[in-house]
């Protein structure tokens, strides 16, 4: 049985987080691992509190995890603090870990600030160079590049910025666009498009999580690139379809779809 970690936050509520991330690993029936960097207390209308938890504690969870059961492939999520960063990235490396998927939880779905100026400084410079594939959304793409993404050009020039300094896959999420809700994967200069239609469904809570969960299960299979994020876009738009309807705010993905 393949073995995946996911390192990130707790969602109290399921829909996103650490708990989307166990539900997506185990649907893809491969033995699901994880690391916990903070509490949350959220549900479908919102978060309430965040309580972080200690780089040590972050320390001690990974190590446990690398010296028993080493994972096939690992996603990260949400890390907010600068000094969780910089364990994570340690820890990586030490262990020479592989098929790594980061998705820099910079920003809410609504755009909302979730990290510190330091924190993304961080992220962007110790972090998001050990990865494999990075998986963006166009706020985040944005932030890391540095100018306004308003359609697809924008994309592929965010893209080619992003590859100056990162040499992995980039995989900039077009959900957002006005015009658009195609993704781009870019790698060594190549473009490659993953056509999406919007599905009517305003409960979309924990779409970012899943969609990197699933590309890190497929990976862990031994996968191309192109072939997991197909894979992944797949699910995601069947977990999307299936009309799930919990809780009285944006609720989450049927993950058991």
């Amino acid at each position: 049985m393949k073995k995946i970690l996911t390192i990130a936050g707790s969602d109290c509520s399921g829909g996103a987080g650490i708990q989307a991330d166990i539900k997506t690993i185990t649907t893809h029936k491969m033995y699901a691992m994880s690391a916990i960097t903070a509490l949350t207390a959220q549900n479908t209308t919102g978060v309430y509190d965040v309580s972080e938890i200690s780089p040590e504690f972050v320390s001690k969870q990974l190590d446990c995890i690398f010296e028993d059961i080493f994972p096939d492939a690992i996603k990260i999520g949400m890390v907010s603090s600068k000094e969780i960063i910089e364990v994570i990235s340690n820890k990586l490396k030490e262990y020479k870990c592989k098929n790594i998927v980061v998705d820099p939880v910079m920003f809410s779905t609504s755009g909302h600030e979730l990290m510190s100026k330091d924190a993304m400084n961080t992220l962007e410079t110790k972090l998001l160079p050990v990865a494999d594939i990075i998986t963006p959304n166009i706020f985040e793409a944005e932030s890391i590049c540095g100018f306004n993404i308003k359609n697809k050009e924008d994309m592929i020039k965010a893209a080619k910025e992003i590859s100056n300094s990162l040499k992995c896959h980039i995989l900039i999420k077009g959900g957002h666009l006005s015009d658009s809700a195609d993704d781009l994967l870019f790698y060594e200069k190549k473009p490659i498009w993953f056509n999406g239609k919007r599905i009517d469904n305003p409960n979309t809570h924990g779409t970012g999580c899943t969609l990197s969960s699933a590309i890190a299960c497929n990976l862990g299979k031994g996968l191309s690139m192109e072939k997991s994020i197909y894979n992944s876009k797949k699910y995601i738009t069947s977990a999307l379809k299936s009309g799930l309807d919990i809780g009285k705010g944006s609720g989450p993905l049927n993950h058991c779809v």
